[in-house]
């Protein structure tokens, strides 16, 4: 009864032509403010010397990724909210599968260093300078979109090579791990494993550094005899920390886990934080609330 699948059908959400208008309507929105919001920090950091330090190129290059990641998912399911036939061709599903993974990873390894260089800006400054020097920024930034591309290599792999049986809906609006295992009418159980311990591995390890970084910089703004100033900078990290908690909380309970069972709506209403709404916080947070950044936009804004 295995059959070669050709594509596969996305049931997406509701299927009420209203909550689905509705749907498409707030999703729009959100995606363009997204794109939006990365393309005027990309713009912001590459206009305005002031910033052309390691964080804020950190944060262009995490502002670039978030592009790149909503369009891997967003555009697909305000097509297929929309549309009567809503279907992913076989390639095209492995193709979305490997970029979500890919630059999901980045987005860890990204948010991890991007944590580091806090860390050494607030708690070692006087070797901050010999520390994240132009090559270490260079180094740490590549790395991590090298580390995340192949990472995205083995799951996809695993994946595309199981055999799927005649039945070929697709309970979720993207062509995510868990919905795909259970589809399968292969013996999924070393893909599980594997998958399971290649999430362990990068989530868990990037959210305990970033974790533990995010710590180390709160117990040094504790020594700031300044309140006010110990208010502004707890006030900026603890907004890094919550969205960073947000996103590998989702990540997390998600795919460190050694079988893929939770309810289909669950696992939709999970996977629209980490895919639509986290890539509009974290600029928001990682870039409104900083100073030096509002003042070189206002700048930017006076001169044209």
């Amino acid at each position: 009864n295995v059959t070669a699948i050709l594509e596969f059908r996305l049931l997406g959400f509701s299927s009420n032509p209203h909550c689905q208008i509705l749907l498409s309507t707030v999703f729009l929105v959100i995606y363009i403010l997204t794109i939006l919001g990365n393309i005027i920090i990309i713009s912001v950091v590459t206009l305005e010397p002031q910033l052309h330090s390691p964080m804020y190129k950190f944060l262009k290059n995490l502002s670039f990724l978030e592009i790149c990641y909503t369009t891997t998912i967003v555009p697909k399911m305000l097509a297929n909210l929309l549309a009567k036939r809503k279907s992913i061709s076989f390639s095209g599903c492995m193709a979305q599968l490997y970029y979500f993974i890919s630059l999901g990873a980045t987005e860890c390894y990204l948010l991890a260093v991007m944590a580091y260089d806090r860390y050494l800006a607030v708690c070692e400054p006087l070797h901050y300078g010999m520390a994240m020097t132009g090559e270490s920024y260079t180094r740490l930034a590549v790395g991590s979109w090298v580390t995340g591309v192949f990472t995205g290599f083995l799951p996809c792999l695993m994946v595309s090579r199981l055999h799927f049986c005649s039945y070929n809906l697709i309970d979720h609006f993207f062509c995510d791990i868990s919905p795909l295992l259970k589809l399968s009418c292969s013996d999924t159980t070393a893909t599980e494993t594997v998958i399971f311990i290649l999430s362990l591995l990068v989530l868990s390890s990037c959210f305990l550094l970033t974790l533990v970084s995010y710590l180390l910089i709160i117990l040094s703004i504790l020594k700031i005899p300044s309140a006010s100033g110990k208010r502004i900078t707890f006030s900026t990290c603890s907004s890094h920390l919550m969205v960073v908690t947000i996103y590998y909380g989702t990540m997390i309970s998600m795919y460190v886990r050694p079988t893929y069972n939770l309810s289909s709506e669950l696992n939709k209403a999970v996977s629209v934080l980490y895919t639509v709404v986290t890539p509009l916080l974290n600029p928001v947070i990682y870039s409104l609330r900083n100073k030096a950044f509002k003042k070189a936009l206002e700048k930017i804004v006076i001169r044209h």
